[in-house]
């Protein structure tokens, strides 16, 4: 069964060095990582010496990894770069970042790389639902006016945008299937984003039997339902026999990347589409303290691999 990693993206801002970062991690009882997108250059380039000395296990990356250059450290968001931009060259150096990522993990023995597919360059309204959906509910003529309007918009310009998605990905997917690395289409937060529900099963089927697989966020696949865009489970029934790994984090109203325990969100929803070698990450944020991550594991090993 495998073993409950941590993402550095919870200590990346604290540590000014990887031993440290490391190290912090490991008192946890964490025995593997993922490396977030927020790691310089230097950061993942110690890490790799404590992942050579036996000290840590890296199990996936983020994309994009390292932060690409000339990108200030705290505007190095997974899609700064979007494989799905009508800008050409834009577009290229997504997919030319995203190889970086690949190569950064097979050199730390990493099995995966997640994945951002890009966005539909429209004006996104999900912060927008979200505090309708809390002050006024789901049934509110205003949620419901906003819902609407969002789905014909990126319903009438979405084509192009995932066209060059499943572009880039064709040119991502050979190369990490070589490199014995995996790609994991991640459940996306934002409505404009790629890929939707629908378009979660146009990118497997389309690379079916390939290197590209599903990764589920628990977070991200509950705020979908909580502006009623797709429920939680479909995600899962739908897509359960590609899953390649979880982002497990918690949810409260629609605030997302809590430790395990400290929302409302059922757990146990996924034991059964969990396989033995399925790659199980708590993605929690800072200010999530050590005891909450201790407590979230220890949660998560008795609810999911018990």
């Amino acid at each position: 069964m495998s073993a409950f990693g941590l993402s550095t993206s919870w200590n990346a801002f604290r540590c000014r060095d990887a031993e440290s970062l490391v190290s912090e991690i490991r008192s946890l009882g964490f025995p593997e990582i993922e490396l977030s997108f927020n790691l310089t250059a230097r950061l993942v380039k110690g890490i790799e010496e404590q992942v050579d000395s036996g000290q840590i296990k890296v199990t996936s990356v983020h994309n994009f990894c390292p932060i690409p250059p000339g990108i200030k450290r705290e505007l190095a968001l997974p899609d700064y770069y979007s494989l799905a931009s009508k800008d050409e060259d834009r577009r290229k150096i997504a997919v030319r970042q995203t190889k970086v990522s690949i190569d950064t993990a097979r050199r730390l023995g990493a099995r995966s790389v997640v994945l951002h597919c890009g966005r539909v360059e429209i004006m996104d309204v999900t912060r927008r639902l979200i505090k309708l959906r809390l002050v006024k509910g789901r049934q509110s003529p205003e949620f419901k006016a906003l819902k609407a309007r969002a789905i014909r918009e990126r319903e009438s310009v979405s084509g192009q945008f995932f066209e060059n998605t499943l572009r880039s990905l064709e040119q991502l997917e050979g190369y990490a299937r070589r490199r014995q690395v995996r790609l994991g289409i991640e459940t996306r937060f934002y409505f404009r984003e790629i890929p939707s529900f629908a378009e979660t099963g146009c990118i497997l089927k389309k690379f079916s039997g390939s290197a590209i697989s599903y990764w589920h966020d628990t977070g991200h696949a509950q705020i979908m339902e909580e502006l009623g865009f797709s429920r939680h489970k479909d995600y899962l029934d739908a897509y359960g026999d590609r899953l390649l790994g979880v982002h497990l984090h918690d949810i409260l109203g629609c605030q997302d990347h809590l430790a395990p325990l400290k929302g409302n969100l059922n757990f146990s929803l996924l034991k059964p589409y969990l396989k033995k070698d399925t790659i199980r990450i708590i993605e929690a944020h800072y200010p999530a303290k050590a005891r909450d991550l201790i407590n979230a594991r220890i949660f998560l090993e008795r609810t999911l691999n018990g």
